[in-house]
């Protein structure tokens, strides 16, 4: 007979009205075993990344497409090993990186293989491989308690986090529907009674908050259900995965300090299409970031396709105007020079386009819609497609594609759910990148560091965000948790390149607080070719005081390299302490002060709030209103330009102290610090001037070619400093409250008139 919705949904999600879920011969309680008439064991298969139509397409043409038949060799190659190694499933036991973790996993990365292979191939020995293994886990699942290490807020049974059981479910599905002909009847009833639906009801039922939130986590878990739903045939589970769980007896205060959960009307708002409703801005940014985006996409995009092919009444990829092309665009473009993302909130370093995540994100959203040429560039440089239909097309086009280096430019994007939430901006030079935050808290992995950025070349990082600090799947190192000074140090304000105000985080490093209120845009634009600028607000980071920041971006032929801007205010009615860190990537070379390393004894440089983590290495004061640093790194030089005040301090600090277990880098810092003011501008001009060749051992330009800073006017309305070299003057002048872009500006100091018509004016002077 057929499920029962809900009524409820349809006031809830409108979809309700024009979707209809699949009839099945089955009770409405997901629990119950599940009976089948021959008729519908007829049913079409395989149906979610698969179908029959599009098998016998490849088939056809296997031999006569490269790249799809070059990984079809490749995974050949993987699962004929593996078969010949036999079937292991062992007894769950160890966190992420262990033994028994790393062979579930592997499990059913194989099994996702095999299907395919049967499917493509048609060789029964793939399709009896997954049978084999599935009957062992229908064997064990049934005995198993929760897993041992009950470590996490939702502890799994085959692996120890809920997640990772999502995992598995998401790949194991789209096994089952490979091999669904294969198997009998009798052998399809065991597997789902006894094992894919008490996995499910796990999932969901057994873990609401896993199941029902707003959090990349629940995005696999509404996909997991999801999927092996439709495999499956089954009304009510994918209910639950389309819409969730409607009574889930949870109150939202309790999700409110872990971030991603979101009430309405006393109603949870959960399942995959409130994923896609609330996960992501306008734009397609991701609350959580990029790095969790890349993770994220994967189940966004399998358990779509499958909806494509088995729901299309619900016009999956064109949902909420194409959020899901959106977020996929916004994700390439959220990478640095090599592709690797940056490392926004929790982030692990390192993580790039080549992951499978975006193999198959760029294969899927291709095969949704190829007018999107661009996606074929970036699929070249992949090398790489997935064993589908989607995998096929893309190799297919990439055959007669002439392949470009993929076009990434100056972009904002905005955060939030209706684009309100701040944002993140890129703006690239020509030989810079320069990455601005200003968005939402990011949930539970957010980090308290609004108005921050990071500096990137054509190598990597200049001026590093730290990421998260954990390593992923180690198990040395906590079984791949976030270690404690994630939440000590990582997410703190002093651990980024921002404003920090009396040595304290922003908000009070209160996620619920932080998620209460957001930076906004001043003024931005990307569209002159040499210069670029963007500026943003934050009137609630901390109490009584507004920051601000401004980033300019510079490419002049009469610069030895292109030059980054950085123009931090702040206005407080109380007597304020201010650091503003510089966390450079390198080896000090030069600097205009004198600074020399305490070489008797390192003391931490606060006790809380990411302080106590610092090695304070060297300090002193500075006497004159401006100072430069030069160092070296990416094979380059760089040098910094700061204005100042005398009685400034420069603190040269070391992440690394009251770090017992050696959890964190040692990496430099430089913190320029100011006591005691109500308002204050600092500005950091950051230049690219120099290379160094090891094999020649040749520096060429090591000394940067700006001479000096110096701030003229710093009030309320107007910010005016130039700087200059030998030939050439430049004079930056900035409005900081008026953002009409035809605005006339008008400032005269002793004598000298400042007038320019919208956001800014850069002024070049040439010297006599």
């Amino acid at each position: 007979m057929k499920s029962i919705i809900p009524v409820i949904l349809c006031f809830i999600l409108s979809s309700c009205a024009t979707t209809k879920l699949p009839t099945i011969s089955q009770t409405s309680d997901s629990s119950e075993k599940t009976t089948y008439t021959e008729e519908e064991m007829k049913s079409q298969h395989p149906r979610l990344s698969l179908t029959s139509s599009g098998v016998q397409k490849i088939k056809s043409q296997l031999g006569s497409v490269p790249l799809f038949d070059k990984q079809l060799k490749e995974a050949k190659t993987l699962v004929d090993n593996a078969i010949s190694k036999g079937i292991i499933v062992p007894i769950p036991k160890d966190m992420a990186g262990g033994y028994t973790h790393e062979v579930h996993k592997s499990n059913y990365k194989i099994m996702h293989k095999a299907g395919r292979l049967y499917q493509i191939t048609g060789e029964e020995k793939y399709a009896d491989y997954v049978k084999q293994m599935l009957m062992e886990y229908v064997v064990m699942y049934p005995t198993l308690p929760v897993h041992p290490t009950n470590r996490s807020y939702a502890t799994g049974k085959i692996f120890w986090q809920c997640l990772n059981d999502a995992n598995w479910m998401v790949f194991t599905s789209q096994a089952y529907d490979c091999i669904y002909d294969y198997l009998t009847v009798e052998d399809r009833s065991k597997l789902e009674t006894n094992l894919f639906i008490p996995f499910a009801n796990f999932l969901s039922e057994e873990n609401p908050r896993f199941f029902n939130r707003i959090h990349n986590h629940s995005t696999w878990a509404n996909a997991a259900v999801g999927m092996m739903a439709l495999a499956m045939d089954n009304d009510t589970l994918l209910s639950k995965a389309l819409y969730g769980l409607q009574n889930d007896g949870i109150d939202a205060s309790e999700y409110d300090n872990d971030g991603g959960y979101i009430k309405t009307e006393g109603i949870s708002t959960a399942g995959f299409l409130a994923q896609l409703d609330y996960s992501f801005s306008p734009d397609g940014y991701f609350a959580e970031g990029p790095y969790y985006l890349r993770y994220a996409i994967f189940p966004f995009l399998v358990f779509s396709h499958a909806l494509h092919n088995n729901k299309p009444e619900l016009d999956i990829f064109n949902y909420r105007d194409g959020i899901l092309k959106k977020a996929t665009n916004t994700l390439l473009q959220l990478a640095d020079s090599q592709g690797r993302f940056f490392p926004i909130n929790d982030a692990q370093k390192g993580m790039s386009y080549r992951s499978y995540e975006l193999v198959d994100a760029v294969d899927l959203m291709y095969y949704a819609d190829d007018s999107q040429d661009y996606l074929l560039d970036w699929a070249a440089k992949q090398n790489v497609v997935a064993l589908n239909e989607a995998g096929f097309k893309i190799a297919k086009a990439l055959a007669s594609h002439e392949a470009a280096e993929p076009q990434k430019k100056s972009m904002l994007f905005r955060d939030g759910v209706e684009g309100d939430g701040g944002a993140v901006a890129v703006m690239r030079a020509s030989n810079l990148e320069l990455l601005f935050k200003f968005s939402t808290q990011g949930m539970g992995h957010g980090h308290f560091d609004r108005l921050s950025y990071s500096l990137y070349d054509d190598v990597g990082e200049i001026i590093q965000d730290y990421g998260a600090v954990r390593w992923v799947n180690v198990d040395q190192k906590g079984g791949g948790r976030y270690l404690p000074e994630n939440k000590t140090f990582g997410k703190q304000s002093i651990a980024h390149n921002t404003i920090v105000v009396n040595q304290g985080s922003q908000y009070e490093g209160s996620v619920q607080k932080g998620e209460s209120a957001n930076p906004s845009l001043l003024y931005m634009d990307f569209d002159n070719d040499n210069v670029k600028i963007i500026s943003a607000k934050d009137d609630n980071a901390y109490a009584n005081t507004s920051l601000q920041k401004t980033l300019v971006l510079i490419d002049d032929k009469d610069l030895s390299g292109s030059l980054m801007i950085d123009i931090s205010r702040i206005n407080s009615t109380d007597q304020v302490s201010i650091d503003i860190p510089m966390w450079y990537l390198g080896q000090k070379m030069k600097t205009s002060f004198e600074c020399q390393k305490d070489a008797q004894q390192l003391s931490a440089l606060g006790e809380t709030n990411g302080y106590q983590h610092i090695w304070k290495e060297a300090s002193c004061k500075i006497d004159e209103d401006n100072y430069s640093f030069n160092w070296f790194g990416n094979e380059k030089f760089y040098t910094l330009h700061s204005t100042a005040l005398a009685g400034d301090e420069i603190i040269m600090g070391r992440a690394g102290a009251n770090d017992p277990n050696f959890n964190l880098r040692s990496d430099p810092v430089l913190i320029h610090r100011r006591e005691g003011v109500q308002n204050a501008t600092f500005i950091n001009l950051i230049e690219a001037h120099g290379t160094y060749n090891r094999d020649t051992e040749v520096p060429l330009y090591p000394y940067s070619i700006i001479k000096k800073i110096e701030l003229i006017i710093a009030d309320e309305n107007y910010t005016i400093f130039k700087f200059s070299s030998e030939k050439h003057e430049w004079e930056v002048m900035l409005a900081n409250e008026n953002n009409q872009k035809t605005a006339t500006h008008n400032k005269v100091l002793d004598g000298k008139e400042y007038t320019w018509n919208g956001y800014y004016n850069l002024n070049k002077i040439k010297k006599d």
